[in-house]
């Protein structure tokens, strides 16, 4: 996780400005990744900072600010998942195609898989369950560890582990692997 920052007031412009400038790309990726539309994830990544401007006021202690964020980004986006509006409008499927995710530099991952392959890997990814989903993208994608993706998700570790295995599994055997 982040450094822990201690937190005595609001947060000032400054440190809300250099907050989203070092977290909004990744938790615009992450929304992407969970909600499967753009827009939604824009409006759920401007929620998200809408939220740490909230809860900023007056607070104390010690807060760790990646974290909070990542929770934040996944429930926020469960939320939207959950409303009736979303549901309806489930019925017309985005393609992936023009699936540009922010970054800073591609990994070597996504410099040698071809097209084709990221396209039946994001069609995949959709087919999981919301929980699985949600576990593979912050495992794999953020690179949180078991035990982080379990705190943030409020599950067990073992839980976590079992969704990974089964993602894993799903995901080997749509891509032509051994399970």
């Amino acid at each position: 996780m982040g450094d822990p920052v201690r937190v005595t007031d609001d947060i000032s412009h400054e440190r809300f400005e250099d907050l989203y400038r070092a977290h909004y790309g990744r938790i615009m990726r992450l929304c992407r990744l969970l909600l499967h539309d753009t827009q939604e994830a824009e409006e759920a990544a401007q929620e998200v900072f809408l939220k740490l401007l909230r809860v900023s006021k007056g607070l104390t202690g010690v807060m760790v600010w990646e974290a909070w964020l990542t929770r934040v980004a996944v429930n926020t986006c469960r939320d939207r998942r959950r409303s009736w509006w979303w549901r309806s409008k489930r019925g017309n499927e985005m393609e992936w195609q023009t699936l540009q995710l922010p970054s800073i530099a591609p990994s070597p991952e996504e410099v040698t898989v071809s097209r084709e392959q990221r396209e039946r890997i994001w069609h995949f990814l959709r087919r999981l369950s919301s929980r699985q989903q949600e576990v593979f993208v912050l495992r794999y994608v953020e690179g949180w560890t078991g035990e982080e993706v379990a705190e943030f998700l409020e599950m067990t570790p073992g839980s976590v582990k079992r969704h990974l295995f089964r993602a894993v599994q799903h995901m080997r055997q749509a891509l032509g692997g051994r399970s």
